[in-house]
């Protein structure tokens, strides 16, 4: 049996990079086609930042539309197939609302990470605010990604240091530095399970990022997040957010792709 001919690009692709539908998507890629699939999944309504780095929000995310357009197999991966449905139901979105998709969103089976919430109350600017109580206020003009990872650093930043805490659970009662940084990064679905400092180093994009930025080496690990420091390390008040700086020679600098 022939194959269908292929349709013509719909208003909702016209202009758009032809990035989507070049190669499969999975858990751990990065790119531009991420980035781009990300903002197409925003536009149909799903809670999902555009970073480039494809985690497990967004194999969730995808699994979820697929369920929601009954495209089998209905797992984590977008592959070359799926961008022809994905735009066809951004085109039925706009011009009829939510209700003009085919399939009402399904009951996710996959959950958010745990740490991922909605963010605290706003600072004005763009530089986070440390409140007295150790815990922090992000920004309003920062992505919602550096929002949650501040929302996230709030429910460790006075929880005491262990060796390798953080490490077999994302929720533990003490944190070492590596999952500590870990535990950030995990709050804005940028990573699905710790990494060590030393493989920190390696993470990412190098140098220093807008929002966000990391240091690291085989010995400790530390971040920046919109202008205020998370340490493990010369903690004050008890508090790992900080607003004093530290020496940064004998570290890598990277930052999360896009922030």
């Amino acid at each position: 049996m022939a194959a269908p001919a292929a349709a013509a690009p719909s208003r909702a692709t016209a202009g758009k990079p032809a990035r989507l539908g070049l190669r499969t998507l999975h858990m751990g890629m990065r790119g531009g086609d991420v980035a781009l699939l990300q903002r197409e999944l925003a536009a149909l309504g799903f809670q999902i930042t555009s970073t480039g780095y494809f985690g497990r929000v967004t194999a969730h995310d995808v699994a979820q539309f697929k369920r929601q357009q009954g495209l089998t197999p209905a797992d984590g991966m977008f592959r070359t197939h799926d961008a022809v449905p994905l735009y066809e139901a951004i085109d039925a979105s706009t011009a009829g609302g939510a209700q003009a998709l085919k399939i009402p969103p399904a009951t996710p089976t996959v959950s958010r990470p745990t740490t991922q919430a909605a963010p605290a109350p706003l600072a004005p600017g763009q530089r986070a605010v440390l409140r007295s109580d150790g815990t922090a206020i992000a920004p309003a003009s920062a992505p919602l990604a550096v929002q949650q990872m501040v929302t996230a650093g709030n429910k460790i930043a006075t929880l005491p240091y262990r060796y390798g805490g953080g490490h077999g659970s994302w929720n533990d009662t003490a944190y070492d530095c590596s999952g500590s940084v870990s535990y950030v990064l995990h709050g804005a679905g940028l990573l699905d399970s710790p990494l060590d400092s030393g493989s920190l180093e390696s993470w990412g994009r190098p140098g220093a990022g807008q929002w966000v930025t990391i240091y690291a080496n085989s010995g400790h690990t530390f971040m920046y997040v919109a202008g205020l420091r998370f340490d493990t390390s010369g903690a004050q008040g008890g508090s790992r957010w900080q607003t004093a700086h530290r020496a940064t020679d004998g570290y890598v600098v990277v930052h999360p792709p896009g922030l």
